[in-house]
């Protein structure tokens, strides 16, 4: 089994980009940990303004690597949705022979590994939901605001989103931390976590968030095929069950109520976020195809 961060880590650029990963982790604990006021604010300030011109210098890199794919995307509210609705099938990383192994074959100590990894490189769905809402119209405005109590359990802790899957990493014995985790993983959630906290990235955030609604729900479903055969028990597999039903919702939802009323307000805002949901896509691309190579599978 694979182990550490730095596996497998064969040339100076995926060393470079493990170092940019790290950095840009440690800005979003930095910029998103609750904290008091300090005597060292205009230090930390300075600190914080290298870390996000660095955030914003790989956002524009990832934004031009999908740039030419987003312009061809229609600019009408239904040409839009049902471009957008096809990514499930044709966008980057789709039907990726990954989910079927974990459903079909991965030991336990293959599935924990993978499992850490995702933990790990976690973002917090609705933290990017109530970062992404802030000063939306009204109609995308309260469609995120639904998904976002959805997330947070309608109001019961015991069906948050968040401490759903932390309960299935506590029973599985999991220990993730950025310092074991593949650098594809990070990327993942420093690209979502940098669309959602920049309001230049706002509408990016959007189309980064739906389609991640549309596209989970079959890889959820084998990833709990797969803990179902482990025999790990229902309970604990909840996460990945109810992702697998709940997203499918919320993703009919999404479009019909945040992506289609912004492409009817502005053409532009298709654009970017045909942009936001090819960056997400990518980076989940690269994140299979590592872990793949890291499991040491024939394909």
């Amino acid at each position: 089994m694979p182990e550490g961060s730095l596996y497998p880590i064969t040339t100076p650029e995926d060393a470079a980009q493990d170092r940019l990963q790290r950095r840009l982790s440690g800005l979003n604990r930095r910029r998103f940990t609750p904290a008091l006021p300090d005597s060292d604010w205009d230090q930390d300030r300075e600190e914080m303004s290298v870390l996000e011109r660095e955030e914003a210098r790989y956002l524009e890199v990832r934004r031009a690597a999908v740039a030419a794919r987003a312009a061809e995307a229609p600019t009408d509210p239904d040409g839009f949705i049902a471009w957008f609705e096809a990514l499930d099938r044709t966008g980057p990383g789709q039907g990726d022979p990954l989910f079927p192994w974990l459903a079909g074959q991965a030991s336990m100590e293959e599935m924990r590994w993978f499992l850490t990894q995702e933990v790990a490189g976690e973002a917090g769905f609705e933290d990017l939901a109530a970062l992404t809402q802030v000063r939306m119209p009204q109609r995308p405005k309260l469609e995120i605001a639904r998904n976002y109590w959805d997330e947070m359990g309608r109001g019961n802790p015991k069906g948050m989103h968040g401490p759903l899957l932390d309960t299935l990493a506590h029973r599985l014995g999991l220990e993730p931390r950025i310092e074991t985790t593949v650098w594809e993983a990070l990327a993942l959630a420093n690209v979502m976590a940098g669309l959602a906290a920049n309001r230049r990235y706002a509408y990016h955030s959007v189309g980064a968030l739906g389609v991640i609604e549309q596209t989970a729900p079959g890889r959820s479903a084998m990833v709990a095929r797969g803990l179902k055969r482990l025999k790990v028990p229902a309970g604990d597999r909840h996460y990945f069950d109810l992702h697998a039903i709940l997203d499918v919702k919320h993703s009919l939802a999404w479009n019909a109520e945040a992506i289609r009323p912004l492409v009817a307000e502005d053409p532009r805002y298709a654009t970017a976020m045909a942009e936001g949901a090819l960056m997400r896509l990518e980076c989940g691309a690269a994140c299979f195809a590592r872990y793949r190579q890291a499991l040491r599978l024939p394909f």
